[in-house]
């Protein structure tokens, strides 16, 4: 370990809100005068009708532009991201992102785009995202792929409700979707939004899923099976063909989520397991940045009759002319306005174009060698335990347990993840899933060296040893953060949660109770 690491210590500003510091009288931008406003359209030929210019100008907390980097700095320096450090967060996929995507995508012939322009004018994007259906079509196993679901759990609400139109339209009351306990976290509750009844699928000692209990629900009512392979305990399904057999015999459908696909991809395809509609994470796989440095995009895919129920428009070459179908006469219609998340979508077109068919394979080889070295590191470590067949590879991610660590010293899963942020190391996902105790759920993904895996694995272990011969220095952390532990109630309760600023304000004067 560096000796940066031991000392690390994050950035502690007492930083103002930007309104609180910001004056609506000042402005680091240089802006024509309002009243010119309507003049400058005229000029340019825009010949705004009826009221469309304000009269006044809108209340924001102007900074100057000294003021405005400054403010901003020290936010960031007080924030944790993946050019900081790893952030092996499972199931998320946290990879690194590539810089030079985020040249491209400035590029004024991408930033000043607009979804009503005319198809014309937009032929070399449209031939890009063109090229990506066909790429993640063949990827995936399936005939077509709609680009225009925003993100995530929008995508699994998109299979849903593709299978229940499906049952619909051939007549067929199904009402029940089958979900194991150890699928992607939010497939119960898209699966509910799309009206279905949950059927609770549990795991067996294998890790893998419970083949009698399928097979003891499955029936008339099942309208599909949601599941995620590798599962979120990063163990492959290895009988999924049986499982896909008796979902096929029973009249459903598999929808596959794809949160895990980093673990298998060019190597297995879901198509060929059995799967009849898929949804991708661009945003995970395919390296366009999470949150701030998104938007997400989600793709959903399928095969045989089930292209007809994607969401619409669908992109198609007519010669050499590239252009939008919106033709919908089963679909499920649109997830949201225009066409999908294009940054995104550009950023994964990238990463595909970048990598090719070998250089995909080899992200999911190198991202299953290093949650297996991983393993190795830290399987007998005091304190750890790997439930569900430890002697059974992992693949993109693995899931250890704290429970004898809080059994024997009262340091729970929890405090182990504060700990880590001590060592300037961003906690894994806790608690998740549900079917393992004092959950750490770990995905490395390939972006990350040897030496940054030992790392992790060595101060996992120094936590723990920490915690049997002084587990309230454990529970003290972190110490080191710009903020300290929140009190997660106090921040959570319907009575002191501050979902706003104006709302923070009324806490200040007492409006609020």
């Amino acid at each position: 370990m560096s000796a940066s690491k031991k000392e690390w210590r994050q950035a502690r500003w007492s930083e103002p809100l930007v309104y609180e510091i910001g004056d609506p009288q000042k402005t680091g931008v240089i802006l024509p005068y309002l009243d010119e406003l309507p003049k400058l359209a005229e000029r340019v030929g825009a010949r705004p009708q009826g009221k469309v210019f304000r009269e006044d100008t809108p209340d924001l907390p102007g900074l100057s532009e000294v003021e405005t980097a400054r403010h901003f700095n020290r936010l960031a320096q007080m924030s944790y991201g993946v050019d900081v450090g790893p952030v092996p967060l499972g199931s998320c996929t946290m990879k690194y992102n590539p810089k030079i995507f985020e040249e491209i995508v400035r590029d004024p012939r991408i930033k000043f785009l607009h979804p009503l322009q005319d198809e014309d004018t937009v032929q070399g994007l449209l031939e890009m995202l063109y090229l990506l259906e066909r790429w993640l079509a063949e990827l995936t196993g399936m005939d077509r792929c709609s680009l225009q679901v925003p993100a995530g759990a929008a995508g699994e609400l998109a299979g849903a409700l593709m299978i229940k139109k499906y049952h619909a339209d051939h007549g067929e009351e199904r009402d029940e979707m089958l979900v194991p306990d150890s699928a992607h976290g939010t497939n119960p509750a898209s699966a509910a939004m799309a009206g279905f009844k949950v059927v609770r699928i549990p795991t067996s000692s294998r890790g893998t899923i419970d083949l009698d209990a399928l097979i003891s629900v499955v029936g008339p009512r099942t309208a599909g099976l949601m599941l995620t392979n590798p599962s979120t305990l990063g163990i492959f399904e290895d009988k999924i063909l049986e499982v896909a057999k008796y979902i096929h015999d029973s009249g459903g459908l598999l929808y596959y989520d794809g949160a895990n696909l980093n673990g298998i991809m060019g190597i297995v395809r879901p198509g060929d397991m059995g799967f009849d509609i898929v949804h991708l994470n661009i945003h995970k796989t395919f390296a366009a940045p999470h949150g701030g440095g998104g938007p997400g995009a989600g793709v959903v895919c399928a095969k045989g009759d089930l292209v007809d129920y994607l969401p619409r428009p669908l992109i198609e070459r007519d010669d050499n002319r590239y252009f939008w179908n919106y033709s919908c006469d089963k679909c499920i219609g649109s997830m949201r306005i225009f066409y999908g998340n294009i940054v995104p979508l550009i950023k994964g077109f990238l990463y595909i174009a970048s990598l090719g068919g070998k250089g995909l394979r080899e992200v999911a080889i190198q991202s299953v060698i290093n949650t297996n070295y991983f393993i190795t590191l830290i399987k007998n470590a005091k304190g750890y335990e790997l439930p569900y067949d430890p002697s059974k590879p992992r693949k993109h991610e693995v899931v250890i347990s704290a429970k004898p660590l809080l059994n024997e010293t009262g340091v729970s899963a929890g405090d182990v993840a504060k700990a880590l942020l001590d060592h300037g190391l961003h906690a894994p996902t806790m608690y998740f899933p549900l079917i393992v105790d004092e959950a750490l759920m770990i995905e490395f993904t390939e972006s990350e060296p040897l030496e940054t895996i030992e790392e992790y694995a060595n101060t996992l272990k120094k936590i723990a040893e920490q915690a049997y011969t002084n587990p309230g220095k454990v529970k003290e952390a972190p110490t080191s953060t710009s903020v300290r532990r929140v009190d997660d109630v106090y921040a959570n309760h319907p009575k002191t949660v501050t979902p706003t600023y104006r709302v923070y304000l009324k806490r200040l004067r007492g409006e609020i109770k």
